[in-house]
C-alpha cells in the first residue's frame, strides 16, 4: 500500500505557546525502543493524556447483564461470543486471557457487542494467534482491555482485522503486536487508547474498497511503532509509522500524543480528503511528524511539532542528499474546491514547530501523475479522474486532463505559525533549517506533457502556495524551484516569490 515519497524513490496560538512551556512525566520506561542515541526521552505536556503509563481503569465488577469471561478457561472469550446473541456485553476478569493455540483462532464479534476489561485484563496472542478481533459485525466496542502479543502479517491488523464499520476502541492498550495494532472501518472512533510498540503501524486506516468515512482519532498515545523497521526490510515501501491513512474521506485527528515512532508520526497517503489535524503533540518521530501525500483539503492547526525527522533528515544529509526533509511534508497534495470538504485549501496555521530537522516542504513530483510509471499507487487516479485510461496521450496534454490527471500541490496556506530552531539542540551544521516549495525536472515517460521546468514553475509561482504572517527564530533558509536554489529571507520575500509577507525572522538560535 505504501508509495514512494520523492522523485528518486520520493501570530502564535495560545495553546501552542502553553505546550512549549509545559512539562510532565515521562512515558513508561518500556514505552518505546529509542532508535537514536541522540534523542532525549519524550516528555508529555500537561495537556496530553499519558494513556500508556496511566490508562483509565476498567470496571472492577461485571456490569449488570454482562457475560463474565474467565481467564482460566482457554478460549473462553471466543466461545462465549459465539454462544451469545448480538448486542451482548462481555466483562473480562483480571488476568491473562488466551485463545485456542491456532494461528487463525480469534474472536468474531456479533453486531453491537461490547468487550470491557477489568483492571489487569489482558488478551494475549502469545506470538501464536494472528488476530484478536475480526469479522464484519458493525458497532462493536472494545474498552479498558490490553491486547498484545499477536502476529498479524504485514499490512494486516490485530483489532478489527476485517475493517468493519462503526467500531469504538477506547481506553484500550494495543501493544507489542506484529503488523498493525488496529485496522479501521467507516465511522470508527479511537479514543484515549495506547497504540504502542507494534511491528508496523499503531493503526492502519485502510479498508478494502476505500470506503472509510468519518474517522475519529482522539486523545490517544501513539508511540514506538514500526519496531520491525519495514522501510529497511522493504526499501521504498512507504509502509511505516504511527498511523497510516489511505483513501479516508473525513478524519478528525485531535489531542493525540504521537511520539518516538520509527518513520513518520502521521501519514495520510493516497486520495485522502477533508482532514482536521488539531491540538496534537507530534514529537521525536524518526521521520516527518506529518505527511500529507497525493491527497486533498486539510486543516492543520494548533499542534506542537518538535524534534521530528532527526534520524531521516540527518541520514539524508550524511549521504549527501540535498532534499529538504521536513517536519511537515506536503507531497502532491492541495486544496481542491471541486471536492467537498470543510475547506478548499490545505490550511496550516497556529502551529509551533520547534527544533525539527526542517520546517515545511511543499513538493510535487513532475513525473508522478495518473497513468505514469512514476505513480507508485498502482491503479489509482486522482479524485477528479476515476478512469486511469483517460490520462494518456493525446488527451492528457490539453484541458481539462492536463490539470486533472495530476495530484497538485496547490492552494496551501501557511500562516500564523512559529518556527524555532536551535542548531545546538538538533546538532546540525547545515540543511536542517529549511522551508521549501519545489519540484524536480520532468523527464519521463516520453509522452509526458510535464517535462522540463513546467511543474517546478507552477508549484513555486502559479498554484497559490503562500507563507505569510509567520514568526521565525533561528538560521532559516528557503528552497524554491528545485533542490539547487536556496534563498535568504530577503530573497524569499522579494520578487518573484513574494513569500512570507508580514512575517519576521530573528536569525539567532532560539526557542
Amino acid at each position: 500500500m505504501g508509495i514512494e515519497r520523492r522523485h528518486r524513490a520520493f501570530a502564535v496560538a495560545p495553546l501552542a505557546l502553553a505546550l512549549l512551556a509545559a512539562t510532565g512525566c515521562e512515558s513508561a520506561p518500556d514505552a518505546t525502543p529509542k532508535p537514536s542515541a541522540r534523542r532525549t526521552a519524550s516528555v508529555a505536556p500537561a495537556s496530553v493524556a499519558r494513556v500508556c503509563a496511566a490508562p483509565a481503569a476498567g470496571p472492577a465488577k461485571a456490569p449488570t447483564g454482562a457475560v463474565t469471561v474467565d481467564p482460566a478457561v482457554l478460549g473462553d472469550l471466543a466461545a462465549k461470543t459465539e454462544s451469545n446473541p448480538p448486542h451482548t456485553t462481555f466483562w473480562l476478569r483480571p488476568g491473562r486471557h488466551l485463545l485456542e493455540p491456532d494461528r487463525y483462532a480469534q474472536v468474531i464479534p456479533k453486531e453491537g457487542n461490547t468487550y470491557l476489561g477489568a483492571p489487569g485484563a489482558v488478551l494475549d496472542g502469545r506470538k501464536t494467534n494472528q488476530y484478536a478481533f475480526g469479522g464484519t459485525a458493525r458497532g462493536v466496542t472494545i474498552g479498558h482491555l490490553t491486547v498484545q502479543g499477536f502476529v498479524a502479517p504485514h499490512d494486516e491488523g490485530v483489532v478489527n482485522h476485517d475493517m468493519a464499520d462503526g467500531w469504538v476502541i477506547e481506553h484500550a492498550k494495543i501493544q507489542y503486536n506484529s503488523g498493525a495494532g488496529l485496522m479501521a472501518g467507516a465511522r470508527q472512533r479511537v479514543r484515549a487508547s495506547c497504540l504502542r510498540g507494534n511491528g508496523q503501524y499503531g493503526m492502519n486506516a485502510y479498508k478494502t474498497g476505500d470506503s472509510i468515512r468519518s474517522l475519529l482519532v482522539e486523545g490517544n498515545e501513539i508511540v514506538g511503532n514500526n519496531t520491525d523497521d519495514w522501510e529497511r526490510r522493504r526499501p521504498g515501501c512507504g509502509c511505516t509509522g504511527g498511523v497510516k491513512f489511505w483513501a479516508v474521506d473525513g478524519a478528525d485527528v485531535r489531542g493525540n500524543w504521537v511520539h518516538d515512532n520509527r518513520g513518520a508520526g502521521l501519514w495520510a497517503d493516497n486520495n485522502n480528503n477533508d482532514f482536521l489535524v488539531e491540538n496534537n503533540v507530534l514529537e521525536a518521530n524518526d521521520g516527518a511528524a506529518l505527511m500529507y501525500e497525493t491527497s486533498y483539503n486539510a486543516i492543520i492547526r494548533n499542534n506542537m511539532i518538535r524534534r521530528n525527522n532527526w534520524v531521516e533528515g540527518r541520514s539524508g544529509a550524511e549521504r549527501g542528499d540535498s532534499f529538504p526533509f521536513a517536519a511537515v511534508y506536503v507531497s502532491e497534495s492541495g486544496g481542491e474546491p471541486r471536492i467537498p470538504a470543510r475547506t478548499d485549501k490545505i490550511e496550516i496555521y497556529r502551529n509551533v514547530l520547534k527544533d525539527n530537522w526542517s520546517g515545511i516542504t511543499l513538493w510535487e513530483n513532475a513525473d508522478r501523475y495518473c497513468n505514469s510509471p512514476a505513480n507508485t499507487s498502482t491503479g489509482y487516479c486522482t479524485l477528479l479522474v476515476k478512469d486511469t485510461g483517460r490520462c494518456a496521450r493525446p488527451a492528457i496534454a490539453v484541458a481539462p486532463l492536463y490539470a486533472d490527471c495530476r495530484w497538485k500541490t496547490q492552494r496551501v496556506d501557511i500562516r500564523g505559525n512559529r518556527f524555532a530552531l536551535d542548531t545546538s539542540v538538533v546538532e546540525c551544521a547545515a540543511q536542517c533549517g529549511r522551508m521549501a516549495v519545489l519540484s524536480n525536472y520532468g523527464t519521463y515517460p516520453d509522452w509526458s506533457p510535464y517535462k522540463g521546468k513546467r511543474v517546478a514553475e507552477a508549484i513555486t509561482l502559479k498554484q497559490g502556495n503562500r507563507w505569510h504572517d509567520n514568526v521565525y527564530r533561528g538560521p532559516w533558509s528557503f528552497v524554491t524551484d528545485d533542490q539547487s536554489r536556496t534563498l535568504d529571507f530577503a530573497q524569499w520575500q522579494g520578487t518573484p516569490y513574494r513569500q512570507d509577507a508580514g512575517s519576521t525572522l530573528d536569525p539567532r538560535d532560539g526557542g
